[in-house]
């Protein structure tokens, strides 16, 4: 081959390659027909790499990293009351809790320092006393509704609002079910872009939703087995003062 068409066929050549780079950078859908390197590079779909049970563990051990986080649950009593609670916690131990029982009424709760306190409605008051007589339940009821008190651990309705104080509760309960996840679509918790998660846990089924951005935190979780139970969290790291009530 002359010089001058050695030089011809390199132009023709590096004409090729650069069009074929340049269909490669543009058409976005086609990128499986090109390097396939290049387009693990441009892979950006949420935890693509990872199982449904790897995300759900990085989800776990995220949530229980956070040095605060918000809590809201609903679940329903053996008796079929519906059951709210308002929690906000830190990764110290404190703690308050808003708990909402429908006709058996309301308790607010603040754990600082190791030190529980609680302040009841009348309705929660009454329904905590029931079976007492009537004339110290409504003695009791006059003088604590309303009021902030040194909490009785032994109280059932106590008892029920401190468990919520612990994440480590609700976490563990889709940790031991957490190797029946699988990833599901995309979606939004709020305005958080999230991949969603569903397994199962014993004769029903899980669903939970991971942040997508930042921290891999676990936002929504839901169990459809036994009571139906769903939770959100909110506000992770974002400090927040709790103050010993006056007693």
């Amino acid at each position: 081959m002359n010089p001058t068409m050695r030089l011809l066929a390199h132009i023709a050549a590096t004409a090729v390659r650069t069009a074929t780079a340049t269909l490669c950078a543009v058409t976005a859908l086609a990128l499986t027909a090109c390097s396939p390197v290049f387009a693990q590079q441009h892979d950006t779909a949420p935890f693509a790499r990872l199982t449904g049970s790897e995300v759900a563990d990085k989800a776990l051990a995220a949530t229980r990293a956070a040095k605060s986080v918000r809590i809201t649950m609903g679940t329903k009593s053996p008796d079929g009351t519906p059951v709210e609670a308002y929690v906000a916690t830190d990764i110290r131990g404190e703690c308050t809790v808003t708990l909402s029982m429908g006709a058996a009424g309301t308790m607010d709760l603040v754990r600082t320092g190791g030190t529980v306190y609680t302040q009841s409605d009348e309705a929660m008051l009454r329904a905590a006393s029931a079976g007492r007589p009537h004339t110290d339940t409504d003695a009791e009821v006059k003088e604590l509704t309303g009021r902030w008190v040194k909490a009785d651990r032994a109280d059932r309705f106590t008892a029920q609002a401190l468990g919520y104080c612990d994440r480590k509760g609700f976490l563990d309960r889709l940790a031991e079910n957490s190797d029946t996840a699988h990833k599901g679509r995309a979606t939004t918790v709020g305005s958080m872009p999230a991949l969603s998660l569903t397994g199962r846990a014993g004769r029903g089924t899980w669903q939970a939703a991971v942040a997508a951005e930042g921290r891999p935190h676990l936002l929504k979780l839901r169990f459809r087995t036994g009571t139906p139970l769903t939770v959100e969290f909110t506000e992770f790291d974002k400090p927040f003062t709790v103050k010993r009530p006056a007693v």
